[in-house]
């Protein structure tokens, strides 16, 4: 088979994003950068602690002597991954009206007359009894100073990790940006000032850590004190609350929640926090759960909480935008395919050594960027028309097959050719990888241009 052919079966089997028709100019989406670093590129290479981060964690760690603290980590970690929301109150009643209705039928099915009180009674502590047995009933967890300490050998390194991975796309795409003040709500161990520290160094003046666990906050700085109560903090400016600041005025460049919108119980604890996060958000609110199917679910339920429920009072009147992952504003794809799959992205990273060794570990994440709506901000941020990689590319001979979730809200499967998508394209794709941006050319675009030609 020539290469000819090849690439007609290749342009057949997968569904086209891109345009054969559509060949752009190098400069038109590189902007003089090599392949390997084309502004689509958001991806880092294996995380490391910060050094002075890395020395008090293990300083606090050998002081408290926790038992097991290895084995106590990993079923910790395990835990926190297969951890599910709690039942809404309304799915609850409505589970419990079609058990009701089912073991009504299977009675009137044994017993041809009416149904008696008797029955109706029985029917009742069968509906229970079924409720408790199989609905999912959410452990709440208590972070003490024990809890906390073993959250910090189980959670520090990847949660940094991937906190780290959101925040630096803000820094690649939008280099103008230099954030003042910070909101980390949930704020447990403080990976988010360190995540935003690393990236903006000390233009960054201000640090608002809300959590609510007081040994939490006790234990995250003792982390930036070098692991002790009284020395200096390696970052300053870090104020520790109990709650969220009162003022509906108050705003913040950056306001940050990982890994927390899953600790809330119920929808109405998530919404009321998800607007209150966005009333103290200038400029991006940064979103960040596990990679699982309710870590994605959550997110992309606070995504049209912000875009699609008017708030009662409103205090800044710029839309929202969504900035990351999404390339769009329509419904998420992977939630209308079946099976549903997560909407989740990957970053490696050093783990946190409590034995001699280090391990290469892998953190899987779910994340959402909104901002503040700006159009000539958007234009300044915006390269081209961009598709995001949702699953690892995969790089064959003469082809690079790719999954893209693209502008128009269609996942599509796509295999890019340097006969059909030209040599930069081909080569970008080559280098980019799970979670990067792509850019993108659609075909009834350039059958417009083409009808003008003709």
């Amino acid at each position: 088979m020539s290469c000819e052919d090849s690439d007609w079966l290749l342009s057949q089997t997968f569904p086209e994003c891109l345009s054969s028709a559509a060949l752009v100019e190098q400069a038109d989406f590189l902007k003089g950068a090599p392949h390997r670093k084309h502004p689509g590129v958001t991806n880092l290479k294996t995380v490391q602690l910060p050094e002075p981060l890395q020395v008090a964690a293990q300083s606090v760690l050998k002081r408290a002597e926790v038992k097991s603290l290895t084995e106590r980590a990993h079923k910790l970690s395990n835990f926190l991954w297969s951890r599910k929301r709690a039942i809404e109150a309304s799915q609850l009643r409505e589970k419990a009206i079609l058990l009701e209705k089912k073991f009504l039928e299977q009675e009137r099915d044994i017993h041809r007359d009416d149904i008696d009180h008797k029955i109706e009674a029985q029917i009742r502590k069968r509906v229970l009894s079924e409720l408790r047995r199989t609905t999912y009933h959410r452990t709440p967890l208590r972070y003490d100073e024990d809890l906390g300490l073993v959250y910090m050998a189980a959670r520090l390194a990847g949660g940094y990790a991937a906190v780290l991975r959101a925040l630096n796309e803000i820094k690649k795409r939008d280099p103008l940006f230099v954030p003042y003040s910070l909101l980390d709500f949930g704020s447990g161990l403080g990976t988010c000032t360190w995540a935003s520290h690393t990236l903006w160094g000390d233009s960054l003046k201000e640090y608002v850590c809300v959590d609510s666990s007081g040994d939490m906050n006790t234990l995250a700085e003792q982390l930036l004190r070098e692991g002790s109560e009284v020395g200096n903090p390696e970052i300053k400016q870090v104020y520790f609350r109990q709650f969220l600041p009162v003022s509906p005025k108050v705003q913040f460049d950056l306001v940050i929640a990982a890994y927390s919108l899953s600790e809330l119980a119920t929808l109405d604890q998530r919404m009321n926090v998800i607007f209150t996060l966005w009333r103290k958000t200038n400029s991006y609110l940064v979103l960040v759960e596990n990679g699982t199917k309710d870590g994605h679910q959550i997110l992309m339920e606070a995504r049209d909480i912000i875009l699609k429920r008017e708030e009662e009072i409103k205090h800044d009147f710029r839309r929202p935008s969504v900035f990351a992952p999404c390339t769009h504003e329509l419904h998420c794809p992977k939630l209308i395919k079946q099976p549903v799959v997560p909407c989740n992205f990957s970053q490696f990273y050093y783990s946190l050594p409590l034995s001699s060794r280090q391990e290469r570990q892998q953190e899987k994440f779910s994340y959402l960027i909104i901002s503040r709506s700006d159009e000539e901000k958007a234009q300044k941020t915006k390269h081209w028309d961009m598709a995001r990689l949702v699953t690892q590319v995969r790089r064959r001979p003469r082809h690079v097959q790719c999954q893209l979730c693209c502008a128009n809200g269609e996942l599509k499967q796509l295999a890019v050719t340097t006969r059909l998508h030209g040599k930069d394209m081909y080569r970008c794709a080559r280098s980019s990888d799970w979670g990067d941006l792509l850019p993108m050319f659609h075909a009834e675009d350039d059958d417009t241009k083409n009808d003008e030609t003709q």
